[in-house]
């Protein structure tokens, strides 16, 4: 054992005979003694296997362009574990969390990586440390891509009330139309949270509500406001709108496509081959990648950061039940 390491015991007491321990003990003020002895132990961490078959190539453009940041070898580490992540998330949240763990403990600085342990933690239910995640994420990026995400993380930490403001702080107009969407569906959950069932259809009664037309994000605002109906106890338009949600899916998985525009038609039930009318060509992403300079990056150990300590706007978050759809 190194001579010159200190001793402690448990209760963090010097070690008997450590003069230089007791003295470091008795300069320390009662405030720093309590602040050691509650100082959260760090978890241990062991890294996930990464199969043979996942690459950080696996990784959308904009992904992997982050990662550039990083030196060669440790951005095809970090990449690899977030694709890892990305592929068994709906499977398996808490082994993809894992995975994007070792990911930030090797680059806790890179957006999409904080933007991922956060998607992951709410995954798997710690609303309070995806709600951190996201703050932390939203101050990195300037982005507000995820405020959906955030004020469904209020909701569920159980602040349906922070979550209305939060949603309300934000001008709609400023944000693409899927985000519109998911901060409407998000909105909508917390006014239910509320016992609000009526405002959380208005809510709703957006301009992308429109079941002619079919987006991906279609799907789950019709089936959202279906939800609200039946809470309504208007169980017809309920069915009807989750029958418009149900073809919208089947339209946008025949087409392929994430962005297009799709028709929908109100059809019979016999009519479902006529869904394959609706397929259209999907874009492929450019991926190619522009070459720059890479930097080393400081590893500092974010996750550590993030599971002991919450950042000083914080509060005090209990754990409870995952939000509704």
């Amino acid at each position: 054992m190194d001579a010159g390491k200190k001793l402690w015991t448990r209760d963090g007491a010097p070690a008997r005979n450590d003069r230089d321990a007791r003295v470091v003990e008795e300069e320390m003020t009662e405030e720093q003694r309590m602040q050691r002895e509650l100082r959260s132990v760090r978890p241990r961490h062991d890294d996930p296997e990464l199969p043979d078959d996942i690459s950080a190539n696996d990784l959308d453009r904009i992904a992997r362009n982050e990662l550039k940041t990083l030196t060669k070898e440790n951005a095809e580490t970090v990449g690899r574990h977030l694709a890892m992540a990305a592929r068994v998330i709906d499977e398996d949240p808490q082994l993809a969390h894992r995975h994007v763990m070792s990911a930030a403990r090797r680059a806790g600085r890179i957006g999409v990586v904080r933007e991922s342990l956060a998607i992951t933690a709410y995954a798997t239910g710690d609303f309070a440390l995806a709600l951190r995640e996201l703050r932390t994420y939203r101050r990195i990026s300037g982005s507000n891509d995820q405020l959906p995400l955030m004020v469904d993380s209020e909701r569920g930490v159980g602040r349906p009330d922070r979550a209305l403001e939060l949603g309300r702080s934000v001008d709609r107009s400023t944000l693409s139309p899927s985000v519109q969407v998911g901060l409407a569906i998000a909105m909508s959950g917390a006014r239910l949270d509320l016992g609000e069932a009526d405002a959380a259809l208005v809510e709703l009664e957006i301009p992308h509500l429109n079941p002619n037309t079919a987006f991906s994000y279609s799907p789950e605002l019709f089936a959202a406001y279906a939800e609200v109906l039946s809470e309504l106890g208007r169980e017809d338009e309920a069915d009807v709108w989750l029958e418009r949600a149900s073809r919208a899916d089947a339209a946008l998985g025949a087409s392929g496509a994430d962005d297009e525009t799709i028709e929908i038609e109100e059809m019979e039930d016999d009519d479902d081959d006529a869904l394959a009318s609706f397929a259209a060509d999907a874009g492929d992403d450019d991926d190619d990648d522009d070459n720059h300079d890479e930097v080393v990056d400081d590893a500092d150990d974010i996750v550590a950061e993030a599971v002991d300590t919450a950042e000083t706007d914080d509060e005090s978050e209990p754990d409870v039940a995952s939000p509704k759809a």
